[in-house]
Formats: structure tokens, sequence, C-alpha cells
């Protein structure tokens, strides 16, 4: 197992502002780029060659991975000209593979923060003679996500759309995002047109015959689509409940990148990450947040659970409580986000103009 395709070309809707500027992936956890994270995990599982299916602001990978050498990989890069969805991105970079017609392929989304076994999901994929493997993970509550319930081998039954009654939940297991193909599979999908391979190329294979295996593994999983998740999954990074080799120092309460700038007496917990180049001042408290490079925070400022943009600024005593500041944005002093607050890069919140309390 050498070969493995991460699809980075979303646009990240779901997590605008943040993604306004920086495609999802790119954008910092535990004080890089998130990317990063799932790249070593790979390479940590004897991955040594990835291609990278871009679109969304594909220009700023390369200069960031290069070649991959640094982590160890063969990086390469395919750009789509036209969105083509999972399926048809898999499709559109199957030329770079260097794999035999039987040999697996590894393919990972590139939003979900996980602590799978790679080595274990390619060993069940050989063991069983699969045609493609998923890693499945067990969800408490599953009506937002499809349905994959399989027999008591491990294969693959069906592929069911979010269930909508209580009578439509057979399983708690759902598509974790993680697949292992047989390389000639791959070549099956249609090429130059969106497919989907959740909505088409799985159900399509198993109407045909094919073997589908899944793989449960309830270890740590989260998809980082909304601003809330990437915040958290960032956290425990930093606290070290999401393995990787990546993050840059040892795993605690706090992690300060070596160019921040923090005041002796600022409180800093439950995994909060200071970026580079970014200053919190004297009797700052910041709780489970992501601090990006170069952004200021003021005396006084209370943050919790939140993400503050590359170079924005949040003034003296304001308080914000699960909130996204977007690139270059400016919250003025006395202050106070709450929940789901997401201001616009660039955007200017004059001192006390948005409260929850009076300003007594």
């Amino acid at each position: 197992m050498t070969e493995a395709i991460l699809l980075v070309g979303g646009k990240g809707t779901r997590l605008r502002p943040l993604t306004v500027h920086t495609p999802k992936p790119m954008v910092p956890a535990a004080g890089v780029p998130f990317l990063t994270h799932q790249l070593a995990r790979a390479g940590a599982a004897g991955v040594d060659h990835v291609v990278l299916a871009t679109s969304y602001l594909a220009e700023v990978f390369e200069p960031h991975f290069g070649d991959g050498s640094a982590l160890g990989l063969h990086i390469e890069y395919v750009t789509e000209e036209e969105p083509l969805g999972t399926g048809g991105a898999i499709r559109n970079v199957a030329s770079r593979l260097h794999s035999g017609p039987d040999d697996p392929v590894l393919v990972f989304n590139g939003d979900i923060l996980t602590g799978l076994d790679i080595g274990a999901l390619v060993a069940t994929h050989e063991s069983a003679g699969a045609d493609v493997s998923l890693h499945l993970t067990q969800v408490t509550d599953p009506r937002a996500y499809g349905l994959v319930p399989t027999d008591a081998t491990g294969r693959v039954l069906a592929f069911l759309e979010k269930p909508q009654t209580p009578e439509e939940i057979v399983t708690d297991q759902i598509n974790a995002g993680a697949y292992v193909f047989r390389r000639s599979v791959i070549d099956t999908i249609p090429r130059d047109r969106p497919v989907s391979v959740e909505r088409e190329t799985f159900p399509g294979l198993l109407s045909a015959g094919a073997h589908l295996q899944g793989m449960v593994d309830s270890t740590y999983w989260l998809d980082l689509g909304t601003p809330a998740a990437f915040v958290r999954g960032s956290a425990d990074l930093v606290l070290g409940r999401a393995p990787s080799p990546a993050v840059p120092g040892r795993c605690g309460d706090r992690l300060v990148l070596p160019t921040a700038t923090v005041a002796p007496d600022a409180k800093l917990m439950g995994g909060t990450v200071v970026g580079e180049g970014a200053f919190v001042a004297e009797g700052a408290r910041v709780f489970g947040s992501a601090i990006l490079p170069g952004a200021v925070i003021e005396p006084d400022a209370v943050i919790t659970d939140s993400l503050i943009g590359t170079r924005a600024r949040v003034g003296e005593r304001s308080v914000l409580t699960g909130t996204v500041v977007g690139d270059g944005a400016v919250v003025g002093a006395d202050n106070e986000l709450r929940d789901g607050v997401r201001v616009w890069c660039d955007a200017r919140i004059p001192a006390g103009a948005v409260r929850f309390s009076s300003d007594q």
C-alpha cells in the first residue's frame, strides 16, 4: 500500500468566512494546515505517493507542500477545471497512479479528522478480496447521514439515504469518508462529468454485484464542515484526543507557536492554539479556541470555543463565545458575540456596538 488520493477540491461554503481566502484543507488546525495532519497520518501508515485532487483555490496547495519531501512523501497535484464531485475527482486523477490493477489505492475526504487505523482498513480490504472497502463509524444519531448496513462478515448490504422515520434507522453505521479501492475499479468511474461516489459509484457497484466491504472503526472521528466542529477538532488535536504526528509541539491545554507572544498573566486553556506572530495581551482569557497567525487579542478579552482569523483583532474586554472572526476583521472593545456569529473578513465592529447585556 503506497498510494493515496486526497479529495481537497471543495469550496467549504459551510465554513465561510474561514474559506473566503483559504481552501478548507489549508485552514490551520492545531497550528498547521489541516491537510498536514492527514498527510502525516498517511505517511505514518506507509503511504509514499499522494495525489491531491484540487479545485477551489487550487493554487495555494503546491507552494506550501511542494513535492512533499518535507513530509517524506511524493505529492502530485491535479486541478479540476470544473467541479467533478467525489467520484469524478477520483477518476480525474487516475492517470497519476502507479498501482497495478489489483493494488489498493487509499482515498480520503479532505475534511475528516479521524483516528482511523489505516493499516487495518487496508488489511481488511485485502483479506476480504473486496473491490472497495469503506471506513464506517457508529454515531448516536444517524439521521443526518447516509446509513451503511453490513452483514455479519462486514460485507455492505445497502446504501441508505438519510433516514426520515425511526423505522428507517436500521443501523448506526455511517460512511466515514475513507476508502480503499481496487485500482481497476477506479477506471470504471465515468470520466469528465460530475460523479458522486456516495450516491452513484457505490450503489452502482453494489447493484452490479461488486464486493464492497465495511470496517467499523469507532475511534476519534469528526467532520470538520462547520466552524464549531473545526474549532473543536483543532482543540482536540492540541489536547491529544485526536491523534496526529503533525502537531507542532507537545499536546496539552495550550499550544503557542514559537513566534507568538502571550502576556504572562493571560490564561490559555482547553486546547487553545496561538498561531505564528499572534499576540495575546495581559488579562485575556482564551478557552478551547484557535487564534490564527498575526491575530491580536487585546487586554481582558474573553474568548471561548471561537476562531479568530489571520490578522484579525479582538478589542479590550470583548467577550466572544462560539464565534468566528474572519481574516483581517476588527471587533472593537466591549462587544459581546455569541454562538453562531460570523464576522466577515475585514469587517469592522465599533466599540460597544453588539451586546447581550447592559452596558453597566
